[in-house]
């Protein structure tokens, strides 16, 4: 859905947060792996600041979940503009596909890797 290209202020922004709660809902509905994310967040989240012992901690531990999501958002996106273009194999399409799988993977393993040195160590 495009923006109303006369919208400004606080239309405008109602406008930007309205699109972004389409996107949420639509990833969760459409992706397994964002589901699973967020409901690892309603428990880490609150785990995050029950566990931690400073501000720092918990935005490390907070924002590590958050992190992962924001990722796996992107990576849908990717997907999707991919499946637009079209579904037949090609190299730049497994290739973008392959490249946003990595990235969700990379942003999982900093996120365990904060929780278990800011709990262990």
């Amino acid at each position: 859905m495009t923006q109303n290209p006369k919208a400004h202020g606080i239309k405008r922004l109602w406008n930007a947060f309205h699109y972004s709660i389409q996107g949420f809902r639509a990833t969760y509905h459409n992706e397994e792996a964002f589901r699973q994310e967020c409901w690892a967040a309603v428990i880490l989240i609150p785990a995050g600041l029950i566990l931690s012992d400073s501000g720092i901690e918990a935005a490390l531990l907070i924002g590590s979940i958050v992190f992962v999501m924001v990722v796996e958002l992107l990576n849908t996106g990717i997907e999707a503009v991919v499946d637009r273009v079209g579904f037949e194999q090609h190299a730049l399409s497994g290739r973008a596909k392959d490249a946003g799988s990595a990235a969700v993977l990379l942003s999982l393993f900093l996120a365990f890797m904060i929780w278990l040195l800011v709990l262990f160590f």
